[in-house]
């Protein structure tokens, strides 16, 4: 897999404001890569960054191997963005709304046309395309915005907060939309959001930011194991743990901490390798084990550790 971002030391200051602080970060060609972070943390600067729209205090950026401050026009020939406010015109017609971008997106004048009306299927918005964008819910403001991101057939999509501000039910259907752009093929989607959920939901990969400062990234399964640095696991034994298998707990160095509870057995690994090992022995020592559950920490978890961690860190 190739690389589609390459950030480099990249700073971004205002006056004694840093609002990026010497940024290194790579993004996979084709991945859903979720940058995280609470408002003000740096995501929209960074989207404005490696989209030639500001420039960089120090270091760089590379997007599909452009240099974005050497080549800013080029870059944004493959990229679309969607912002959290869709900045559409409400007096024009979801049809003529993605004509006018698709005309400033030097989308081919033989081709517009049915690539507008291919997009306006794909977001179901057909049967209101000639209606006034003015009478849209938000739902159909960001789903067409969404539509106008992909006029150009960009390779990487910036989607900042894209669902912040609607319904359950609207930001479901942007959701499903995005998974099943992700699923096509042939788009790095860089994410930025605060919605953990959704995040969890979309990302292969996720980067925290706070104040300026990238804190961790990595896969969720990743970042778990950076943070606790043990694998845990549920045994279930339908029933209390025999004395010979709490003797032979004592003796598996591979296991750093077990509790009885539920049933079974929590149990503290030092790593996933030594899992069949343990169970073997377990097995050899009486066990009857119905189920062996490892527990999965949700990315809210693991976000709100790496906040206390940075806070703790900052602190000292």
């Amino acid at each position: 897999m190739t690389d589609a971002i390459i950030c480099e030391g990249l700073t971004r200051r205002y006056g004694d404001l840093v609002a990026v602080n010497g940024l290194d970060l790579v993004v996979r060609e084709g991945e859903v890569f979720g940058f995280l972070g609470p408002n003000g943390a740096g995501k929209t600067t960074t989207v404005r960054l490696l989209n030639g729209l500001l420039n960089p205090s120090a270091g760089r950026a590379r997007v599909l191997g452009l240099d974005v401050a050497q080549a800013p026009l080029e870059v944004r020939r493959n990229t679309g963005v969607l912002t959290e406010t869709p900045s559409l015109y409400e007096t024009l017609s979801a049809r003529d709304n993605l004509r006018f971008y698709g005309e400033l997106f030097d989308v081919p004048e033989g081709a517009l046309p049915q690539r507008v009306d291919d997009l306006l299927g794909e977001f179901g918005l057909t049967e209101r395309a000639d209606d006034r964008v003015g009478t849209y819910s938000k739902g159909m403001l960001q789903r067409l915005a969404l539509a106008r991101t992909l006029l150009h057939e960009p390779r990487i999509l910036f989607l900042d907060e894209p669902t912040a501000g609607l319904d359950p039910s609207a930001s479901r259907m942007v959701n499903d939309l995005i998974q099943r752009l992700a699923a096509q093929g042939g788009h790095t989607i860089f994410l930025c959001t605060h919605n953990l959920a959704e995040a969890q939901r979309l990302c292969d990969r996720i980067g925290v930011i706070d104040r300026g400062t990238l804190r961790a990234v990595g896969s969720p399964q990743e970042l778990a194991r950076q943070i606790w640095q043990t694998v845990e696991v549920e045994i279930d034994l339908r029933g209390e743990a025999p004395p010979a298998v709490l003797r032979a707990l004592e003796d598996l160095a591979a296991v750093q901490q077990h509790t009885e509870e539920g049933g079974g057995l929590r149990l503290e690994l030092a790593s996933e390798e030594d899992l069949p090992d343990v169970v073997a022995a377990l097995v050899a020592a009486g066990a009857r084990i119905y189920g062996v559950i490892p527990r999965e920490h949700s990315l809210e978890d693991i976000y709100f550790e790496i906040q206390e961690q940075t806070v703790l860190g900052e602190g000292a």
